[in-house]
C-alpha cells in the first residue's frame, strides 16, 4: 500500500510513494507525532534527478528489513529540497558542520523539537571502507537517542547555535572599493585551469556566475587573461560531453576534470545561467560558436522543458530504464549504423567515438576543437565537413528520440523560472530571434498570473496549482527577469511589476537590524535558525540576486534606498568576496556594476518612428553590462511617471533620441548611433 507521499505533487516525494518506509512530508504532523512518541526524526533529503538519491532509495528505502527498522525507531520525513531550500539550507548547514562535508541524498537525524544532532549524505547498504552502512547507522543513532539522551540534548544545542552562528556571521568592516574587483580576479586566475578550463579539478562544476564575472574584469581593465580564460573555459565546454552534441543544453556536470563524462541530469538553471555567458561572449568576440551554442540551448529549453502555460520545468534525470546516461551514449555500431557508412569515418573522428568507448565501453560525443584539422584528414572541405555534421547529427537526434526518456521532474519553479526569463529577454533582445522573444513573454505572463498572487510570490506550479510561499530568490529571479524582459520590450508593465516584486521583498526578506537579507520571509515557518545564504552554489544566492535588482531599480528610477541597501548587503560581505571569488561571482558582478558606476540611457521616440530600432542597435549588439536603458515615446504621462529616467526627455528636431545619463545627470541627447556607441565607450 502507498505511504503519504502519494498525494504529493513532487516528483521526487511521489517516487517513493511506493516505498515500505512509513515516509511523511514535513509539516504539523510528523512534528506533532515525534513529540508524541518522543522518537527522533529521520529527514532525507534530495531532488528528483539526483543519482544517487535513487541509488540510496532502491538499496535502502525499498529493503523490507532497513524500512523496518526506521519505521520502528524513527519518524521518517522525506524533503524534496526544490521545493524546500529553507529546510535544506539549515540542516546542510549541520550537516557540513558535523562532517565536513554536504551532498545528496542528505540524512539527517532531528531532536523531536527539529535540531539535529547527527548526520551525514549517502550512507550504502553494507559497511564500505570506513562508511559505515545504513543499517548500523540506525541502529547507532537510535541507541545514543536511547541510551545517551543528555549527550544527543547537548550536541543538538552544540548544532543548533551553529548554525545560528553561521546565518548571524559578523559583518566585514572593509570599504566597497575597485580593488575588490582586482583581487577577487587574481583570486579566480589562481584557480582557474590553464588546460582544460574552468576551476579546480574533478568533479568539474560550470561556475557560470564567474565566467560571467570574467567577462566583467575584460570589459572593466581590458585585461585580455580575464576575457581568455572565459573563452577557454566556453570553448572545452560546448566541445566536451557536458554538452548534449546532438540535442543541445548542458547537463549538470562532469565526473572528470576535463569536461567529457557528465553526471546527465540536465537542470533548468544550469542551462540559463550558461545561456548568458555564451551570449556575452558572442557579444564580445562574435564568435559563431557561441551563437550556436545559445540558440541550440534555448531551442533544447523550448522544445523539451516547458509546459504550454508558459512556465518551465525543473530537470530531466540522468537515468533512463534504470540506467545512467543510457538515453545520450551510442556504441559504434549503433552510430555506424544510423549515419550511414559513408559518412561515419568522417562523423567518428568529429565526434570521438571509436571502439573501446568513453563511458563504460560505449561513446559520450564530443566535438572537435579543430575543425579545420579534422577536413583535411578527411579529404573533405570545411563545408562539406559541416554538412555531414549536420545531417549526422540529425539523423543521431531522431535515432535518439525514439529511445525511452530520461524522466521530466515538472515542478516549475519561480526562482529557476526567473532565471531562464532573463536569458531568453536577453538573447531575443541581442539575437533578434522572434520565437525566443515570444517564448520570454509567455514565461513572464505565467509568472505573473500563476505565481505572483496580489503582493506575495509562489514557489511551485504543478499539476495545475500553486503553492508554498516564495523565498529570496523566487521574488528577485523573478524581478531580474522581468527586469529584462523590460529592457527588450520597453513596455511598462514589466517594469512595473519588477518594482512591486522588489519593494515587496524588502518588506518580507531585509533585516535592518542586521543589515542582512535572509533566504526566508519574516512570517515564514520557525526553524531552528532563519536560513541565510550568502554565497553563490548551483544557483547564485537569494542574496547576490537581490543586490543586482535592487541596483538596476536604483539606476532606473533613482531611488536612493534601494543603492543603500544593496551597499550595505555588499559591504558586509567584502573579505569573502575577495578571498572566495569563486563562491561570489554573482555579487561580484554587482560590486562591479556598482563601482563602475552605472549609466543611464533614456531614449524617446515618437510612437511608430522606424528609426528607433536603428539607434538602439548598439545597445542591443554591444556587451555593455553597467547600463540600463529606457524608452518610450515623449510625454507619456504614466511611462514617465513609473520610470523617471525618461522624464522630461524629448526626441531632437523630431528624430529619435538617447541621453546618456549617470546618476541622471545627462549628456546632450545624440540621435545617430555612432554618436550613441561614442558616447557609451567614453
Amino acid at each position: 500500500m502507498p505511504n503519504r507521499l502519494i498525494t504529493e505533487s513532487s516528483p521526487y516525494l511521489r517516487q517513493h510513494a511506493n516505498n515500505p518506509v512509513d515516509w511523511y512530508p514535513w509539516g504539523p504532523d510528523a512534528l506533532a507525532r515525534a513529540r508524541t512518541e518522543d522518537k527522533p526524526m529521520l529527514v532525507s533529503i534530495g531532488y528528483s534527478a539526483c543519482h544517487w538519491c535513487h541509488v540510496m532509495e532502491h538499496e535502502s528505502f525499498e529493503d523490507d528489513v532497513t524500512a523496518a527498522l526506521m519505521n520502528e525507531r524513527f519518524v521518517n520525513i522525506k524533503v524534496d529540497r526544490e521545493e524546500r531550500p529553507d529546510l535544506d539550507s539549515v540542516y546542510m548547514s549541520a550537516v557540513q558542520g558535523m562532517t565536513g562535508a554536504g551532498g545528496w541524498p542528505m540524512t539527517v537525524f532531528l531532536t523531536p523539537d527539529g535540531k539535529p544532532f547527527y548526520g551525514g549524505t549517502y550512507y550504502p547498504p553494507e559497511d564500505r571502507g570506513n562508511i559505515p552502512s545504513f543499517k548500523r547507522v540506525l541502529l547507532s543513532v537510535s541507541e545514543a537517542y536511547s541510551t545517551q539522551r543528555g549527550q544527543v540534548g547537548q550536541q543538538a544545542e552544540k548544532v543548533a547555535e551553529f548554525i545560528r552562528q553561521q546565518t548571524l556571521a559578523s559583518a566585514s568592516q572593509t570599504e566597497l572599493d575597485p580593488s575588490l574587483l582586482d583581487e577577487a580576479f587574481q583570486t579566480l586566475r589562481g584557480r582557474f585551469d590553464e588546460q582544460h578550463g574552468g576551476f579546480g579539478g574533478a568533479p568539474k562544476f560550470p561556475q557560470a556566475m564567474a565566467l560571467d564575472f570574467l567577462f566583467r574584469a575584460y570589459h572593466r581593465t581590458g585585461e585580455q587573461s580575464a576575457l581568455a580564460m572565459a573563452e577557454s573555459s566556453l570553448q572545452h565546454m560546448a566541445q566536451g560531453g557536458i554538452y548534449d552534441q546532438v540535442g543541445g543544453g548542458f547537463h549538470r556536470y562532469t565526473v572528470d576534470g576535463y569536461w567529457v563524462v557528465p553526471h546527465f541530469e540536465k537542470m533548468l538553471y544550469d542551462n540559463a545561467l550558461l545561456t548568458r555567458c555564451y551570449l556575452h561572449g558572442y557579444q564580445i568576440t562574435s564568435a559563431s560558436l557561441y551563437r550556436r551554442i545559445v540558440e541550440e540551448t534555448l531551442d533544447f529549453i523550448r522544445r523539451e522543458m516547458q509546459h504550454a502555460n508558459g512556465g518551465f520545468f525543473s530537470t530531466l534525470d540522468a537515468d533512463s530504464e534504470g540506467v545512467e546516461g543510457k538515453y545520450y551514449v551510442w556504441t559504434p555500431g549503433e552510430f555506424d549504423e544510423i549515419v550511414g557508412p559513408e559518412a561515419a569515418p568522417v562523423l567518428r573522428e568529429y565526434f570521438g567515438v571509436t571502439e573501446h568507448g568513453n563511458f563504460e565501453e560505449k561513446n559520450i560525443l564530443t566535438s572537435p576543437p579543430d575543425v579545420a584539422a579534422i577536413a583535411a584528414n578527411q579529404g573533405v572541405s570545411e563545408e562539406q565537413l559541416a554538412e555531414l555534421v549536420a545531417t549526422g547529427g540529425a539523423r543521431l537526434f531522431a535515432a535518439r528520440d525514439q529511445r525511452v526518456r530520461p524522466a521530466r521532474d515538472e515542478k516549475i519553479i519561480t526562482a529557476w523560472n526567473g532565471l531562464m526569463l532573463k536569458s531568453f529577454a536577453d538573447a531575443a533582445r541581442v539575437l533578434g530571434r522572434p520565437e525566443d522573444m515570444e517564448t520570454a513573454r509567455a514565461n513572464a505572463e505565467f509568472l505573473l498570473t500563476e505565481m505572483w498572487r496580489g503582493d506575495h510570490m509562489l514557489r511551485i506550479h504543478k499539476d495545475g496549482e500553486s503553492k508554498i510561499p516564495g523565498y529570496l530568490e523566487d521574488y528577485a529571479a523573478a524581478a531580474e527577469g522581468l527586469l529584462a524582459l523590460y529592457e527588450a520590450t520597453f513596455e511598462t508593465r514589466w517594469f512595473t511589476s519588477a518594482r512591486q516584486i522588489a519593494d515587496r521583498m524588502i518588506e518580507l526578506f531585509w533585516d535592518a537590524d542586521q543589515s542582512s537579507f535572509f533566504d526566508s520571509a519574516v512570517d515564514a515557518e520557525t526553524l531552528v535558525a532563519r536560513p541565510r545564504e550568502l554565497w553563490d552554489n548551483a544557483t547564485p544566492s537569494g542574496t547576490s540576486l537581490a543586490t543586482n535588482v535592487l541596483l538596476r531599480l536604483w539606476a532606473l528610477t533613482g531611488e536612493a534606498e534601494y543603492e543603500r541597501i544593496a551597499r550595505v548587503t555588499m559591504t558586509g560581505v567584502v573579505d569573502l568576496m575577495r578571498e572566495y571569488a569563486v563562491g561570489f561571482g554573482n555579487l561580484l558582478s554587482a560590486a562591479d556594476f556598482l563601482l563602475a558606476p552605472p549609466r543611464e540611457v533614456a531614449v524617446v521616440a515618437n510612437a511608430g518612428d522606424t528609426r528607433l530600432a536603428r539607434l538602439l542597435e548598439p545597445l542591443r549588439r554591444e556587451y555593455l553590462p553597467n547600463i540600463v536603458v529606457a524608452a518610450g515615446p515623449p510625454d507619456e504621462a504614466t511611462t514617465a511617471s513609473a520610470i523617471p529616467l525618461l522624464e522630461g526627455r524629448t526626441p531632437v528636431d523630431g528624430k529619435p533620441a538617447a541621453y546618456v545619463c549617470r546618476g541622471f545627470v545627462c549628456q546632450l541627447p545624440v540621435t545617430e548611433r555612432t554618436d550613441l556607441l561614442r558616447e557609451l565607450s567614453a
